[in-house]
C-alpha cells in the first residue's frame, strides 16, 4: 500500500482562553469548543494522518458588539495564541488570522501584522457581519488590501442576525450556516467584488454550502443585466476559481454535486474539528468513489499549492 499523503486540514478550530472568557459573557459557548485542548487537536490529527491543520476560530462569540478597542484586543490575542502554537509545534499548525471586521481601520492594521509579522497563511472571515455579507461595499478597503497582497481568504459561516432559529430544536448550524455560505458567495459574485478583486484566493466551507444545489437558480439570477455587467464571463468562471473544503460534507451527495461545478484542483480536505474528526471524514470520502489521485489532490496537493508554508 502506498504511503498516505501529508494531509492538510484547512478547517480546524481552536478555543483560546480569551475566547472562553468572551463566550462566558454571551450565549455562544458549547461543549465541543469549550472543551477544546491542544492535546485533543494533536491527538485527532495524529489518528487521522493530518500533518498540518490550518487554524481558524469558531463562532465569534460576543466580539462584534464590543467596543472597538476590545475587538482589536481579542483579534490580536487570538492570532498570537495560534502563532505561539506554531512556534511550539513546528509544521503542525497554520493560521487564518482573525480580524475585527466591523472596524475597518483595525482590520487593515491586523492584516499587516498578521501577514507581515506573524506570517499567517491567510485571513479568516465569517460569511456575514451584522447582516452585511462579504461583497458589501463597507468591506471594500479590506478586500482591496487583500487583493493587493494576493492573499488567501478563508470563510466560515454563521447565522446572520436576520435569521434567528426558525424551527424548534433545529440548530443554526444545520441549515443556516450552509445557506449563509451561499449568500456570501452570491454577494461577492453579484456585486462584482469577486471580479474587481480577482487576486484574492477564496476558500468556502462545507463544499460551498448550498451553492452546488442552487446552481441553476444562481446562473439564472446572474443573467439579469444589472448583475451580468459585473460578470463579463458569466458566473461559472468565478465559482470555478474559488476553493471549497469538504468539512461536514464528506459524503457522496455533496462531493458529487460540487465536482460537477469545479475541478478537483479546487477541493480541499477539512474536518471542522472539534465538531468533526479526521477519521470520520476519511471514512466518508472513502465511500465517494474517488480515485487515488483525486484523494491525494484533496488531502494534500491542492492545499500545498495554495498554502505553501503548510506543505
Amino acid at each position: 500500500m502506498a504511503e498516505s499523503p501529508r494531509r492538510i486540514d484547512v478547517h480546524h478550530h481552536v478555543t483560546p482562553p480569551s475566547y472562553i472568557a468572551a463566550a462566558s459573557q454571551g450565549t455562544y459557548g458549547n461543549a465541543p469548543r469549550m472543551n477544546w485542548s491542544l492535546a485533543r487537536s494533536l491527538e485527532d490529527m495524529d489518528k487521522g494522518g493530518v500533518a498540518t491543520a490550518i487554524i481558524s476560530l469558531p463562532h465569534p462569540v460576543t466580539i462584534w458588539p464590543k467596543p472597538v478597542d476590545e475587538q482589536r484586543r481579542l483579534a490580536r490575542d487570538w492570532n498570537e495564541f495560534v502563532a505561539k502554537m506554531q512556534q511550539d509545534h513546528p509544521g503542525r499548525f497554520g493560521l487564518f488570522a482573525s480580524l475585527p471586521l466591523l472596524d475597518i481601520e483595525g482590520s487593515l492594521r491586523e492584516i499587516e501584522y498578521a501577514l507581515d509579522v506573524l506570517k499567517a497563511d491567510g485571513i479568516g472571515f465569517y460569511t456575514s457581519y451584522e447582516n452585511k455579507h462579504l461583497g458589501d461595499p463597507a468591506f471594500t478597503p479590506v478586500l482591496a488590501e487583500l487583493n493587493r497582497r494576493k492573499a488567501v481568504a478563508y470563510t466560515h459561516p454563521v447565522r446572520p442576525d436576520c435569521c434567528t432559529p426558525l424551527l424548534p430544536g433545529i440548530t443554526e448550524a444545520a441549515v443556516e450556516y450552509c445557506t449563509d455560505t451561499t449568500r456570501t458567495i452570491a454577494s461577492l459574485a453579484f456585486t462584482g467584488a469577486a471580479t474587481r478583486f480577482a487576486d484574492i484566493r477564496w476558500i468556502f466551507s462545507h463544499a460551498g454550502g448550498t451553492m452546488p444545489f442552487l446552481i441553476s437558480r444562481l446562473i439564472g439570477v446572474a443573467r439579469a443585466p444589472e448583475i451580468a455587467e459585473h460578470l463579463p464571463q458569466g458566473l461559472l468562471p468565478v465559482l470555478r476559481r474559488f476553493y471549497y473544503d469538504l468539512a461536514q460534507s464528506a459524503h457522496i451527495g455533496a462531493v458529487f454535486a460540487l465536482m460537477q461545478i469545479v475541478e478537483i484542483s479546487q477541493v480541499l480536505f477539512g474536518t471542522d474539528y472539534p465538531y468533526g474528526s479526521a477519521g470520520t471524514h476519511l471514512e466518508g470520502l472513502a465511500k465517494c468513489g474517488l480515485t487515488a489521485g483525486q484523494m491525494v489532490a484533496i488531502e494534500h496537493t491542492n492545499a500545498a499549492r495554495l498554502l505553501p508554508r503548510s506543505a
